[in-house]
């Protein structure tokens, strides 16, 4: 007779997912990194600008921190769940000296792991099954990722050039509205590259006040602004930390993308519900990289002068290329990219097919930000201006402009 163990088969057993696991979304610039590596691989030179991971190294003081940080035992232990308050102290010292923003410490700061962890972990804070979460469309795909994981419903609001590529409020339809519980807003905006005025965040603050509508202001990008004008963050609106919260992060300010460093800014409520979900989850970041975090928001922010300098160059010099080849096109007011319409006849998707297979250029369609980024392509300022210039020099040899 045969014992259980001989009369088990692998084939017998099966895992079965939980139903949330299968609403995710589907990862879409997965594909597209596909393509890319099959060209890669075939052994053509493919400029790639359809990424969105910073090209330029973490400068020196910062790395020099963690080096000699990690050296220091009580860094190997674990850190307090919430974080150093050092850090956190570094955090309210930058945005007041940068927005002239007062935060508590203690009460208005949440140290995330990379600005991602807070978006997907927000709505699960907040949103029950069946609520509703207002998000930009065209918008960063991984906002759709926690409103999944929370059963809600996501709601998007149209991003439209003839409005700048601001939501108009009077647009959602009421249902909507009196549903919704929680909006996303990005500005410097991933993928449009426009910014948000005062006014516009002044009629945020009335719209969430009347609606009782949490605002989630991710602020990734709040460093990169062109033509001499700084961001405006959402905290500086009168009322906003009444009605919501910033998401800021490392990555793009300081080349900090791998360090995985970020932080929520304002509502005590909201704030209070990250921290005590994180509880659960984590214990805080390695004390290190908590140490070259706050050397990086405090020290000299030459550096993140430099890289805004850079990526406007990068910007000019694409633009002077474009207009060679009649793509006409907004320029980019912040962020490290550009909105670029496709030419007619084409889809998104098609149009980047083409320049990959025909030219050996990567873009991002559109389409992959959401229904209201179709007809146009995401191109990414984080190639140098050699390359910046080649590409679009091999997208006019196409002649479709």
């Amino acid at each position: 007779m045969k014992s259980a163990r001989e009369s088990f088969t692998a084939s017998a057993f099966h895992i079965e997912p939980a139903e949330v696991m299968k609403s995710l979304p589907t990862q879409f610039f997965a594909a597209l990194v596909q393509k890319v590596n099959q060209e890669i691989s075939a052994g053509h030179d493919v400029i790639n600008l359809g990424q969105g991971n910073p090209d330029t190294k973490t400068p020196d003081h910062i790395v020099e921190s963690l080096q000699s940080a990690s050296a220091n035992p009580l860094y190997h232990k674990y850190s307090p769940f919430r974080g150093y308050s050092f850090l956190k102290e570094a955090i309210v010292h930058r945005y007041k000296e940068d927005y002239g923003v007062e935060l508590d410490t203690e009460k208005e700061v949440a140290i995330l792991f990379g600005g991602k962890s807070g978006l997907v972990e927000l709505p699960q804070v907040l949103l029950n099954p069946g609520d509703v979460c207002l998000v930009p469309d065209p918008g960063y795909p991984d906002y759709w990722s926690g409103i999944a994981l929370a059963r809600a419903e996501m709601v998007g609001m149209p991003l439209l050039e003839s409005n700048n590529f601001l939501p108009d409020y009077n647009e959602i339809p009421s249902p909507q509205v009196q549903k919704a519980k929680l909006m996303f807003l990005n500005y410097p905006n991933n993928p449009t590259a426009v910014t948000a005025p005062l006014s516009f965040y002044q009629d945020t603050v009335e719209f969430a006040a009347q609606h009782n509508i949490v605002v989630a202001s991710d602020f990734a990008y709040g460093a990169i602004g062109f033509d001499g004008k700084r961001p405006v963050s959402f905290l500086q609106t009168p009322g906003a930390k009444e009605v919501g919260i910033e998401f800021y992060t490392l990555s793009k300010s300081y080349n900090m993308a791998g360090w995985r460093v970020g932080f929520a800014l304002g509502n005590r409520e909201v704030i209070s519900l990250i921290n005590l979900l994180q509880d659960h989850m984590y214990v805080s970041l390695f004390g290190g990289i908590q140490a070259a975090a706050a050397t990086a928001l405090t020290s000299s922010q030459d550096s993140v002068n430099k890289l805004v300098h850079r990526y406007e160059s990068r910007r000019n010099a694409l633009f002077s290329e474009l207009d060679q080849i009649g793509w006409k096109a907004n320029r980019p007011s912040g962020s490290f990219f550009s909105w670029l319409p496709v030419p007619a006849g084409y889809s998104s998707d098609s149009f980047a097919d083409l320049l990959l297979r025909e030219a050996k250029v990567a873009v991002a369609p559109g389409i992959g930000f959401g229904r209201h980024g179709e007809g146009y392509v995401r191109v990414g300022l984080l190639s140098d201006e050699e390359r910046l210039r080649e590409a679009v020099q091999r997208i006019g040899r196409l002649n479709l402009f």
